[in-house]
Parts: C-alpha cells; structure tokens; sequence
C-alpha cells in the first residue's frame, strides 16, 4: 500500500482527507490555520521514482473541495480531460509569468477554470479570453479592444493583466481564497462581505452563506482542478493527450496587411494562423495602425522579411 507523507516547508498548510481514495495520509500533529498565506508544502509519495507534488498555495480537502473533485471525474469527466491537453500547451507560460511577478505558480489554474485554458472562451456576461476579462477591467490592466483587436484573447497579454490585477488583490486581502473570491464576484462584494461578517476566513464565509453559490464553489474548483492536474493518473485521468506548444517567432507587421496573405506566404493554413493570432478579430491590421506584433511559425523569419518587402513595394 503506497502511503502520502506531508512534509511543511514554510507557514501553514492543513490537509482535511485524503487526496484520493486510494492513497491516505499521514495526519499533521498540530493544529493550524486554513489560509495565512504565501506557502510552500510538498507532497511526497513513497515510490523513490516519484516526482513530488509541490503546491504553493494553501490546499485544503474537504467535503466541498472533494464534491468537485468527484464532479470531474464523473459528469465533468470528457471536459476536464480537454483541459488537461490544453494544459500542456499554455500552463507553462502562465506560470513563469506568475513566478516572474512574485506569485503563486498554482493560481495558474484559475485560467483553467475560467475558461478551460482557451482563448475563444466568452461568459454570459461577455467575459471573453483565457482569464474572462468583461471590458472594464480588461482595459483597466491594460488590454486593447476594440472593433480590430481584442487582447483579452491574447494569452501572453491576457495573463499579464491578470497578474497585474491578482497582485493588487492579494494587496487588499492578503489572502489567496480571498483573492480567487474577488477575481469572480469582484473585490468591492468581497470588501463588503467581510465587513459585514467580521472575518477574512473565506471558510468560514462560506458557513455564513456569505458568498452567491458561483463564488463559494470558486475556490473549491479551483482546488479540486490543482490537485488533479498534478497527479492525474491518480484520479482517473491516464493516456492524455498532451497538446504541444506552438514554436512561434514574433514579427512587427505593417498596417493593412492580411493573416492569410501572411499564411499563403509562408506556407501555412489560414486557420494556424488565426490560431497563433486569436486576438486579431478582423484578420488584419488597420492601414492607419503603424504595426503591430504578430506570431509566425517558428523559422519563418525571412519568409515573413520577403513579403513584408513586396507588401510595401506594392504600396
């Protein structure tokens, strides 16, 4: 029988079950704190050929975490395993941006259950892209859009932004799972919900029915989907099939010139490039834009310096 055993590196971190129902844990011996913050703990599996699972921001199981877990590997099965191979191709990318600007690389799942790491996700209330911007706060952090362009699609830029804005919360609550709460029902309904309730505990929030069902569900998801991307064979979820990241260069392009004039130049479909360039509604850049960055296929450089000359020859 293979058993867990919880090894603590910094601050705190309380385990309420078992990661699955197979493997079991060794129960802390003293009593700590849910959510104080910033932490690193790792998770360390018996098997010596085993990488360890390192989680840095507080995880904890319990009934609520572990309803979802149960969700995605039954009803939620075929959607979560999509998001899984579409985690390979950006997770990556999201978390160095993250660990670049001080934090969690673990917060990178909250893009996985706000959209299911795609860029074309769109809510009911127009939240569009990866992390479901709605426009003014899109614009706030930075993000263009108009009838041309719309960067929320935009991963790189997109999780930016995000950052951006997860630092300023985490600023105003000093908490994680307050955080993810302000980043779905906005950080002036959490200002208001622990004035009222007197405490910035989001579990005991949730006890008060603090929180509308979509946000106490919030950070349980969030959790449940950390815990299974790490270990996904674990739960169910074998022989997935990983889609590799893009190998792309970027290339200033002038304004009026087309994606599939670029995508017949360079030998591509006009689909891989409208996927490499997911934020350009129109397909092209504006002639009143100077230029403006684009991804080409990786090795396409002097392909893409060619037709760049012949398209400002012909103007």
């Amino acid at each position: 029988m293979r058993f867990v055993f919880i090894l603590f590196f910094t601050f705190s971190y309380q385990l309420q079950a078992s990661l699955a129902p197979s493997p079991t844990f060794k129960k802390p011996q003293m009593g700590l704190p849910r959510d104080t913050g910033f932490q690193s703990e790792k998770i360390v599996l018996a098997d010596s050929d085993e990488s360890p699972l390192v989680f840095d921001i507080p995880i904890s199981y319990n009934k609520e975490v572990r309803k979802w877990v149960t969700y995605f590997q039954t009803k939620g099965q075929k959607w979560f395993g999509t998001w899984l191979e579409r985690s390979h191709n950006v997770l990556p990318q999201i978390q160095l941006t993250f660990q670049r600007e001080g934090l969690p690389r673990d917060l990178a799942y909250m893009a996985m259950i706000e959209s299911g790491f795609s860029s074309h996700a769109v809510s009911g209330a127009f939240a569009v892209g990866p992390w479901q911007f709605i426009k003014p706060t899109a614009e706030r952090y930075g993000l263009k859009i108009n009838w041309w362009i719309d960067e929320r699609k935009d991963f790189d830029k997109s999780t930016k932004a995000a950052a951006k804005y997860i630092k300023q919360l985490y600023s105003m609550f000093g908490s994680w799972y307050l955080v993810a709460a302000a980043y779905n029902t906005g950080e002036t309904r959490v200002k208001k919900t622990i004035g009222k309730y007197k405490t910035k505990n989001f579990w005991e929030l949730v006890d008060k029915g603090a929180f509308v069902e979509e946000t106490q569900n919030y950070i349980p998801k969030l959790l449940a989907a950390t815990l299974i991307s790490k270990a996904p064979s674990l739960y169910g979820f074998r022989n997935i099939r990983y889609i590799d990241p893009p190998q792309y260069d970027v290339f200033p392009i002038a304004g009026g010139m087309r994606l599939n004039d670029i995508a017949d130049a360079l030998g591509v479909t006009h689909e891989y490039m409208k996927q490499l360039n997911p934020e350009l509604l129109a397909g092209y850049i504006p002639n009143n834009v100077s230029y403006h960055r684009i991804r080409i296929p990786k090795g396409a450089l002097d392909k893409m310096s060619q037709h760049m000359r012949r398209h400002l020859a012909a103007q």
